[in-house]
């Protein structure tokens, strides 16, 4: 019995010892379930966009522009059966969404996050209407070692419907993905530590490419804003464009922020100098040089450097190369846009390498082929030597040294053969870069306006009333042309001389304003105080002209005369960009430029009414030439012979 009693007694103590565990386990879940939560929520906001609703409401369809972003490139892929196929052979017939990936990814914002947020894209795009029609997603391996079509195959089951158009790719290795991969910009680095036969960790950045019809690449999403909704926004807004019609819209490729779509799809024609030999016409090509547009002159060339078509391919290529810049990222097409005139719009002065101030305007280099001099102080005298300017200059290009910029140009693949075919058995020099550059520049004619029409065509109806009166006032009242040379034959718009019109001189430092307009991003300004400008800025460099040329004192502030061809395109003007519009140029002129004991003669008060201010920059409007749209055009055209497109 009292056996018994004991073992109730220690089975009741236990029962205590339990119940007593089992409180003490529930409060302390108590205490710690908001350190919980708090842990998972903290752990959500690691995750990307993509994962979670849209914390915004993204503009609709149809109220924003996607403009081009550049050429999808092409490569020989393997599909899901193991089927040779190229990555342009499934673009063009429908818009395309591509993503790169590899089945064996654990990072949670890498290839699955790609992957969730396609899946998410794809049902949405089935709910609406046309169920998906015209849109194709690629995904394709970055690790064909492990990625085999069946793997693929495999990989996509889970996400690919009957009815939506998803393919998941592979390629045969590593030899045809590498340059798929560059010309998409995606870098990878496999991991070193991974043991054979196993598929190891490869870092990358996530991005994923929206391509249209014409296999133009209209936007790119990292992980930080790749979301279904936007994406479907944005896909919807390309359907519309093209139901529109303006899918191939080619109006107005002048200027910063226009769309310039359509103008290097595959059949795209040209007419351009540098492409005009581009299926074997090399005869019409230099008949070209020889006859040039009407209003212009026969192209000057040095007998030892003959233009050909090998050598403006070869210039073009050189032109649009960041590579040639110290540290990869300047080219001169950077500050010579094709879309802007060969000039800068945007800029008053130019930025170099690392933002480095450049004290003076891009000048336009349309019809440079006729200047005998170069440079806005004159100080060269030919293209051929004249591109090394640039390329040493320390806040332009930034090279060392003319040894340096031929080494980097021989190390890139493509060139040893561009060069042979321009020169032969010449070497990769400073003499055969500047003849390469120099023959691009060289055949940038630009005339046949509606001047050269009316004035050398004698075809009435070309110029306007407006137009004609402010011809008269250039050839008379306002003596333009005293400068800006007209001839019977042609008119180059300019005397190739040196001036002094007051800009430059500076008879002190100029006061900063109480406010100042500052441009933070396309279309959008904030306004602050001038002081704060002066304090971020550094002293305007002084600027003498010619004399810092010649160190005569009579050619202080001098700069040469610009030609007038296509001036309508190329703002900001004078040397240092300081007068925004052709209005403002006008004005200036009209008030005698600035007084100085050096100012030319030639300038003067005008006394121009408003109305003569109108029809003068009317006429000026009336000089921009009938190719100026197909020379961009042909600027980013793909180069002549077997090399990849820039």
């Amino acid at each position: 019995m009292q056996i018994r009693v004991r073992e109730a007694e220690a089975y009741t103590h236990r029962l205590v010892v339990f119940l007593i565990s089992c409180l003490f386990l529930l409060i302390a879940g108590l205490i710690t379930l908001p350190v919980i939560a708090q842990e998972k929520t903290a752990s959500a906001k690691v995750l990307a966009p993509g994962w979670s609703e849209l914390e915004f409401d993204p503009p609709l369809p149809g109220e924003y522009q996607l403009p081009p972003m550049g050429t999808a490139g092409d490569g020989e892929l393997l599909d899901s059966s193991g089927q040779a196929i190229t990555l342009h052979g499934l673009m063009g017939e429908k818009l395309v969404v591509l993503s790169f990936i590899y089945s064996s990814c654990s990072d949670v914002n890498g290839c699955p996050l790609a992957t969730h947020v396609l899946e998410r894209l794809q049902n949405r795009l089935l709910q609406g209407p046309g169920k998906g029609e015209g849109i194709r997603f690629i995904s394709l391996s970055f690790d064909p070692g492990q990625d085999t079509p069946e793997v693929m195959r495999q990989y996509g089951s889970r996400y690919v419907s009957g009815v939506f158009d998803w393919r998941f790719l592979t390629t045969r290795g590593e030899q045809d993905l590498e340059p798929i991969l560059q010309s998409y910009g995606q870098a990878i680095i496999r991991d070193p530590d991974s043991q054979e036969g196993k598929p190891g960790n490869i870092s990358h950045m996530l991005r994923v490419f929206l391509v249209d019809l014409n296999k133009l690449i209209r936007n790119v999403y990292s992980a930080s804003y790749l979301h279904a909704d936007s994406m479907f926004n944005d896909i919807r807004t390309l359907q519309l464009e093209v139901m529109a019609g303006k899918f191939n819209d080619k109006r107005a490729m002048q200027g910063p922020g226009d769309y310039k779509g359509g103008y290097d799809a595959a059949d795209y024609k040209t007419d351009a100098l540098s492409l005009s030999g581009r299926q074997g016409q090399t005869a019409d090509l230099l008949a070209h040089v020889k006859k040039p547009p009407l209003g212009l002159p026969p192209i000057p060339a040095p007998a030892e450097n003959p233009v050909t078509l090998e050598k403006i391919s070869l210039g073009r290529r050189l032109f649009f190369d960041r590579r040639l810049s110290h540290n990869n990222t300047i080219s001169c097409a950077m500050c010579h846009v094709p879309e802007q005139g060969f000039s800068s719009n945007e800029l008053a002065t130019a930025v170099g390498i690392e933002g480095r101030t450049v004290r003076r305007n891009s000048p336009t280099i349309y019809n440079v082929a006729y200047a005998d001099r170069l440079f806005h102080d004159g100080r060269e005298t030919s293209l051929e030597q004249q591109i090394w300017g640039p390329l040493l200059a320390h806040n332009e290009m930034g090279n060392p040294s003319v040894g340096r910029v031929i080494e980097q140009i021989k190390a890139i693949p493509e060139y040893p053969e561009m060069f042979e075919l321009a020169f032969g058995d010449r070497q990769i020099s400073m003499e055969t870069v500047g003849m390469a550059l120099a023959s691009y520049e060289r055949v940038l004619i630009s005339a046949n306006s509606q001047f050269d029409l009316w004035y050398f065509g004698a075809q009435e109806k070309e110029l306007s009333r407006d137009e004609e009166a402010g011809f008269r006032l250039f050839t008379g009242k306002a003596r333009c042309s005293t400068c800006h040379l007209i001839t019977q034959e042609w008119a180059l718009f300019s005397d190739g001389l040196m001036h002094n019109t007051g800009i430059g001189y500076r008879q002190s430092m100029p006061v900063p304003p109480q406010e100042t307009r500052l441009q933070i991003a396309p279309g959008e300004h904030i306004t602050i105080g001038g002081d704060v400008v002066a304090e971020a800025s550094e002293p305007a460099p002084n600027d003498l002209g010619l004399y810092e040329i010649t160190e005569d004192p009579d050619d202080r502030w001098k700069y040469r005369t610009p030609t007038l061809r296509n001036i309508a395109l190329t703002a900001p003007y004078m040397h240092d960009g300081s007068l925004s519009t052709l209005r403002q140029v006008i004005e200036f002129y009209n008030r005698g430029g600035i007084s100085n004991e050096l100012l030319d003669p030639v300038i003067q008060p005008l006394g121009f009414s408003a109305n003569e201010i109108d029809q003068l920059l009317a006429f000026l409007h009336a000089l921009t030439g009938d190719n100026t749209n197909t020379l961009v055009a042909d600027a980013f055209a793909e180069p002549v012979g077997n090399t990849k497109s820039h």
